[in-house]
Order: structure tokens, then sequence, then C-alpha cells
């Protein structure tokens, strides 16, 4: 069975970082499902921007800790998460917005 691309990549990563890895390298960042891997990751990627005709070169993969928080007398943590750069052909670009 075919997996939805759109369960795979949740949503693109918007940061200062990220957008100069953008400008030197051709990086995106991306939060994906935490159960995905690399090759789900960029055929997912390939699907969603099909009508451009976009081309992965590499996809890294890390695994986001979840961090300690306070709330007044309570404590909790937030939630582990799943961060995927996806290292695009220079000819190709992507309009996230």
């Amino acid at each position: 069975m075919e997996k939805n691309p759109y369960d795979i990549i949740r949503r693109p990563i918007i940061t200062e970082k990220g957008e100069a890895d953008t400008a030197e390298r051709n990086a995106y960042h991306f939060e994906v499902a935490p159960g995905s891997n690399k090759i789900d990751i960029r055929g997912a990627i390939e699907k969603i921007y099909a009508h451009k005709g976009v081309k992965v070169n590499k996809v890294r993969v890390m695994n986001k800790k979840s961090k300690g928080r306070r709330f007044r007398f309570r404590k909790g943590k937030t939630r582990s998460w799943k961060k995927a750069i996806v290292f695009l052909d220079p000819e190709y670009k992507l309009e996230l917005f």
C-alpha cells in the first residue's frame, strides 16, 4: 500500500537558518512523520512537487528530542519530532508560500 505524501511531510520549517541554508546549498527543512525514512521522504517531496519535476539529490534526517518545561507547579515536556533536510538539484527551486 502506498503512503500519502502529505502524511509523511507534515510542514516546512521556515527559520533564518533554514533560509540561509536554502540560499547557500539549495536545502529545504521539513518536519516529517516519525516513522518515515529517507526513501519515503524523497518520494513524498518528488510527488508533492511533481508539477515542477523536482529532483532530490540527498536527504538528511534527525530526531529532535523533547525538552522539559514548567508551568507554575507542573512539570511537562514538549513533544519529540523528526526533521528532514532535503537537498535539491541546483536548477530546481521550491516555492513554499
